[in-house]
């Protein structure tokens, strides 16, 4: 089952909670939200229990939705995105890697736009993912 590690919905993960659960990728977690917080620092942070089958997830939000959602798993964690057309066309036209271009472009269209997620289990996408919260932030 694709869940978080924290499933427990009576007990809301905090951070002292992720180094344990994240291993070496703590680091990682934290450089991914500093970013978030160094480009739009009005982002509000929230733990949010989506049942469970899913367990606890943070996102990181400006005013009206949601910028970034990280799960934590047993020693990596997944990044969500959810990105509307103007975005999309600005990632399909960026430097971000292939391989992340075309699960965007191949996405399924909801009304709040394409999904790309990518479970982050080592350094190799830290860049690309600055470069995807830049462009969230900027559309």
């Amino acid at each position: 089952m694709d869940s978080s590690i924290f499933t427990d919905k009576k007990i809301m993960p905090d951070v002292n909670d992720l180094p344990g659960a994240l291993g070496n990728m703590y680091e990682m977690w934290q450089q991914l939200t500093g970013y978030v917080h160094l480009k739009y620092p009005a982002a509000m942070d929230l733990w949010n229990y989506s049942g469970d089958k899913y367990g606890w997830s943070f996102r990181i939000k400006d005013k009206k939705r949601a910028i970034v959602y990280l799960s934590p798993r047993d020693r990596f964690f997944k990044v969500t995105m959810v990105f509307g057309q103007k975005a999309t066309d600005a990632i399909l036209s960026s430097q971000v890697a292939d391989t992340l271009k075309s699960e965007l472009a191949s996405s399924q269209v909801y009304p709040e736009g394409r999904v790309i997620r990518m479970d982050v289990m080592n350094e190799t996408l830290l860049n690309d993912l600055k470069i995807l919260i830049d462009i969230k932030i900027s559309h």
